[in-house]
């Protein structure tokens, strides 16, 4: 191809991106399949890649991330971003409407927002192209987080139908619970301190440095403001103004309302009060604007707000208790997280006994004392926080509450690593919390999968001296742990662990069983410090067996997907330990699979070239068994049903919806027993021919 068949290419290529970007993102109206987008997005890099000179300032691929900010240039706004001003109960908010209607002399009309709890942006558009992100900073000045703003996508690189040449569009970047939750459960499995809520984690998310890691966080964004010069503006009102960004490609809240008078208003704030809990992100409150742009003229702004605009802010659920003792948790990389013991107070329906403390740097800043009386709010309505003394209520002989300065399981002196705010217990081998919890995460479903072995139960095992690492399980016996038992108390809930004939057994099962397990799984549940689950498939991949991970350099490691400095090193340091070298030899010696294993070919690829959607609950077969199938016979898995799909596999409880489309698309529906029929294989038979010979990325 030349480059100017190359430059055409290109462009049709994004533009067709685009709109499906649009499609999905904006109208919730997916036209295209997974697959298919992304084999259109492969195609657009691969063109790049051959020709670098004709990317475009607004290519999709700049979603991708990759690009490095060492730092964020401060920017001055051009138009600059004010604070609004905030109400806290109906009655303010009724004396803000009686202001207004005493400078305007006409019928005002007002609009109802919902606050999203997030990050304040700027966005700059010109000539329709996505040109500069800075946040709020001051509100005079604020840093430039183009690049990073480029892999959220809901904001448009490239707008749609008839703008102005120039304009900012103001909203807000959020990070919604799926991702919040995704990302804790994360930094909890990897020893790290979790967010605190939803708001911090985007704040933190948009300065990485890395775009590409931004890009994983799937961050989301809300317009809410259109700027532009006065005499630019082509709109009457904010609401009219707001449709048309819809229009232009901005994503912009349906959950919006006019409102007449104040009863309207009451009624969205009462409505959303109770309903914010079922939204898939955080709200803080209400945002209460005058529509017409000429009424808003003539009221004006304060020196730090404008005077046709108010926030109402939903009050947060707090409760006031005291202070009873601090408890020091050490997590399984030997993280210690200080936690309050609370006098039970009701909180959102739930008795609240604990809270978290973050770290030594949070116990400072409050300033905290034994016996304060403290307030506790929910974070993000997930996890109860202190958020403020009342040192009104302080007593004189009030002990400080100061951070430990040894393990509190083995006595070993803490220690912290530079730019972190965590302490941490280096005695990673001889230290008991830190030894239990990476047996139960190398016991856990997405590891080694041992199941019936629990909590509770490796705590029995632990305290009778029969396991001292997770190499120790493979030695255990029915006639070791039969009979075994304990009272043990697990959230303040006293419970028997008893080990009994079918429990016994079961372990042992699946103890046995765990040996296949293929090599990425075993590489995750040996618990290396920043090793995920995805990063630990893309090091074995690239690896191919644990002696070669072992002898790897620095160099090597990092040459691998997703794999930075940080993680090579902890890597090198975990095998450069000889205790870590000495339970990988006892687990190799066990069975455990420390290389990778070969796919094999089938030579049957009866379904070569076939595209194919499998959905529902299968009898003989698990879903990822059916799709590992089709991969062996020559077939596509496909996400979503299009007119390029061959046919759907359908088990019970198939989607409707998936269902419908097949329909009204003409796709074919197979059942199980019709697909088995056709690549030869009996009902019976229901092991893959390479079942256990792979493992799938």
């Amino acid at each position: 191809m030349n480059k100017e068949d190359a430059k055409a290419k290109i462009a049709e290529l994004s533009n067709t991106i685009e709109n499906h970007n649009y499609n999905y993102y904006i109208l919730a109206n997916p036209t295209i399949s997974d697959y298919d987008f992304d084999m259109l997005l492969n195609e657009l890099i691969a063109l790049e890649q051959q020709f670098p000179d004709l990317i475009l300032p607004d290519s999709p691929t700049q979603r991708v991330g990759g690009d490095i900010t060492k730092e964020f240039q401060t920017v001055k706004h051009r138009y600059p971003m004010l604070s609004l001003s905030n109400s806290y109960n109906i009655e303010e908010v009724k004396d803000f409407i009686t202001r207004i209607k005493k400078t305007i002399e006409e019928d005002v009309e007002f609009v109802c927002e919902l606050k999203f709890d997030g990050i304040s942006i700027s966005l700059t558009y010109e000539n329709g192209l996505f040109v500069k992100a800075v946040t709020r900073g001051d509100g005079t000045q604020g840093d430039d987080v183009t690049t990073n703003v480029k892999t959220i996508r809901t904001i448009p690189l490239r707008l749609k139908g008839n703008y102005p040449d120039f304009f900012e569009m103001r909203g807000e970047i959020i990070m919604p619970h799926s991702s919040f939750n995704a990302i804790n459960a994360e930094r909890e499995d990897l020893g790290l301190q979790p967010f605190a809520n939803p708001r911090n984690a985007a704040a933190g998310t948009i300065k990485l440095q890395d775009s590409k890691e931004v890009a994983k966080r799937k961050l989301d964004q809300y317009c809410y403001f259109m700027m532009m010069d006065d005499d630019k503006m082509i709109f009457k009102n904010h609401y009219e103004s707001l449709m048309a960004a819809k229009q232009w490609g901005f994503n912009v809240s349906n959950f919006m309302a006019i409102c007449q008078n104040v009863e309207d208003i009451e009624e969205f704030i009462n409505y959303w009060d109770e309903k914010r809990k079922e939204l898939p992100f955080d709200i803080d409150g209400i945002v209460i604007k005058v529509n017409d742009f000429k009424q808003r003229e003539i009221l004006g702004f304060t020196a730090k707000s404008p005077r046709w605009a108010i926030a109402y802010k939903f009050k947060a659920e707090e409760a006031r208790t005291k202070l009873l003792s601090v408890d020091f948790q050490v997590g399984r990389h030997g993280t210690i997280t200080p936690v309050a013991n609370l006098e039970p107070v009701q909180l959102a329906g739930t008795i609240v006994k604990r809270a978290t403390l973050h770290n030594a740097d949070f116990i400072e800043q409050l300033d905290l004392h034994y016996d304060d009386i403290v307030s506790v709010e929910k974070g993000g309505e997930i996890i109860p926080k202190i958020t403020s003394v009342d040192l009104s209520q302080r007593k004189e002989e009030n002990e400080k509450v100061a951070f430990i300065t040894k393990c509190p399981e083995c006595g070993t002196q803490l220690v912290k690593a530079d730019g972190e705010t965590a302490w941490y217990c280096p005695n990673t081998l001889g230290c008991p919390p830190q030894i239990k919890g990476r047996i139960e995460h190398f016991i856990s479903r997405k590891a080694m999968n041992i199941e019936s072995l629990g909590e509770g139960k490796v705590e029995v095992l632990f305290d009778n001296n029969l396991i001292k690492d997770y190499s120790d399980l493979y030695d255990l016996t029915y006639d070791k742990i039969f009979g075994l038992e304990k009272i043990i108390d697990v959230d303040d809930t006293i419970r028997k662990v008893s080990f009994k004939e079918k429990t016994a057994n079961n372990i042992i099962d699946a103890i046995e069983k765990s040996k296949s397990v293929p090599f990425a799984r075993v590489l995750f549940a040996l618990g290396i410090k920043y090793v995920g689950e995805t990063t630990a498939k893309l090091i074995a991949k690239s690896m191919g067996s644990i002696d070669n991970i072992i002898n790897a350099s620095v160099e090597e490691l990092t040459d691998i997907e997703e794999v930075g400095e940080k993680i090579a090193l902890s890597i090198k340091d975990f095998f450069a330990d000889e205790r870590n070298i000495h339970i990988i030899n006892r687990l190799k010696n066990a069975g455990l699979q420390f290389e990778q294993e070969k796919k094999v070919v089938s030579e049957n690829q009866v379904l070569s070239g076939m595209n194919i959607v499998v959905s529902g609950v299968f009898a003989t077969m698990s879903r990822d068994e059916i799709k590992q199938l089709i991969e062996d016979l020559g077939g596509k898995n496909v996400s979503s049903i299009s007119k390029k799909t061959t046919f759907v596999v359908a088990g019970d409880k198939m989607g409707p919806e998936k269902r419908k489309k097949a329909e009204s698309l003409g796709v074919e529906i197979k059942s199980e027993d019709d697909f088995l029929k056709m690549i030869g294989k009996k009902e019976s038979d229901n092991t893959s021919p390479t079942q256990t010979q792979l493992e799938l990325f």
